[in-house]
């Protein structure tokens, strides 16, 4: 603390305090303790401020000043002087290049919302596609500073795009498969109430026996959609509790396959295999896939269920069926939500559609790995990767 800055007021009006209380017989600890008190905030005032930013000698701070300032920022940010580029920080040189410094902004960006944006006289936003590359989508924001210096800011809006189109996406997928069983519950109710006298018994119990089959249906689907919901909200949550996958593996191979397939399944295990997770996740996750397997598996062939080490830190589980194995070109888009390589048998066996997606966001929130191989003719294997607890 300089001489200079020092608060004599202060520090005499401190001791003309300290006396006065010990006049009025303020214990003498009690006194010492507010004179350090005093003290420190004396020293807190009295620091040395920080140093001012660089400025010109017309007191407006310098370029390199403000290019130091968003250097480092996750924005690309970019400072044009009578339209070319003076400053780009790491941001914007890893998206546009190094070789855009001294470019003429417009070159830079080539957009034609851009070049508008750049020739209106006023600030303001416009939003482009393909900046970079051809599907991303970016908010390009531009503020003048004077009548030559410009700062350009470049937001990725390319995720918020991609979240919002499958919100969408989903809406419009799962408002379909519910509208899909109410509209033949609906239809057949109607018949039942308009013509119920008039139906024969034996075509009236089939009626029922289809309102029956396509309200389980909208129940499971129901609850598909429940579960999915659950799981997407737990993704970030790692499971805290140690697990037995063996034992639960196979005791949930066994409800997958129920007591009229359980003859087709061949479960083997090499280990107990303790991974921490959520016992009952983990035990959907085994029944999606084994009753997957015994649905479109080869009537009367066994469905295998194995664990194996993988390494020593890993557990490998496979789920492998002898069924008419699915074509290449579907097995990237099988754990999307409703996708079916075939619309008309999944339905018919009561799938909703949603088994892997499932089965994929449960890996994920275990730090699992999912593959999906298969061969046509011969049939298709799920391996998930599990590490091993500590």
């Amino acid at each position: 603390m300089s001489a200079r800055s020092f608060p004599w007021s202060a520090f005499a009006l401190a001791i003309a305090t300290a006396i006065g209380l010990l006049v009025l017989e303020i214990p003498l600890l009690v006194v010492t303790v507010i004179l350090l008190v005093w003290a420190g905030s004396l020293w807190l005032v009295g620091s040395t401020p920080p140093p001012p930013a660089e400025k010109n000698s017309d007191g407006a701070i310098s370029r390199d000043s403000m290019g130091d300032l968003f250097e480092h920022s996750e924005t690309p940010v970019l400072l044009t002087e009578g339209g070319r580029v003076i400053i780009a920080n790491i941001a914007a040189r890893r998206l546009l290049g190094a070789h855009i410094l001294g470019q003429d902004v417009k070159m830079a960006l080539r957009q034609p919302e851009a070049v508008r944006l750049l020739e209106k006289p006023e600030d303001g936003a416009a939003v482009v596609r393909g900046l970079a590359r051809r599907k991303d989508i970016w908010r390009i924001n531009r503020k003048k500073l004077d009548k030559n210096l410009s700062v350009i800011e470049l937001v990725n809006k390319t995720a918020e795009a991609d979240i919002s189109r499958a919100h969408t996406d989903f809406v419009a997928n799962a408002s379909h498969e519910l509208r899909t069983p109410l509209a033949a519950i609906l239809g057949y109710v109607e018949t039942l109430r308009e013509d119920g006298p008039d139906i024969e018994p034996k075509m009236a119990e089939k009626f029922l026996a289809t309102i029956q089959r396509e309200a389980k249906r909208l129940q499971d689907l129901v609850s598909d959609l429940m579960s999915l919901s659950r799981i997407e909200a737990e993704k970030h949550d790692l499971p805290a509790k140690t697990v037995a996958l063996a034992d639960l593996a196979k005791r949930a191979s066994q409800d997958g396959a129920g007591a009229e397939r359980l003859d087709r399944l061949d479960f083997e295990s090499h280990g107990d295999f303790l991974v921490r997770g959520d016992e009952q996740q983990l035990e959907q996750l085994v029944r999606n896939l084994v009753d997957n397997a015994m649905k479109y598996g080869a009537p009367g062939t066994p469905v295998t269920v194995r664990l194996v080490p993988q390494g020593d830190a890993r557990v490998l589980m496979t789920v492998t069926d002898r069924g008419d194995g699915i074509a290449p070109e579907h097995i990237p888009h099988l754990t999307r939500r409703f996708y079916r390589t075939d619309p008309g048998r999944s339905r018919a066996s009561g799938g909703t559609g949603l088994g892997l997606a499932i089965v994929k966001h449960i890996v994920e929130r275990h730090r699992g790995k999912l593959v999906i191989e298969s061969k046509q003719g011969e049939g298709t294997r799920v391996k998930i990767t599990l590490p091993l607890a500590d």
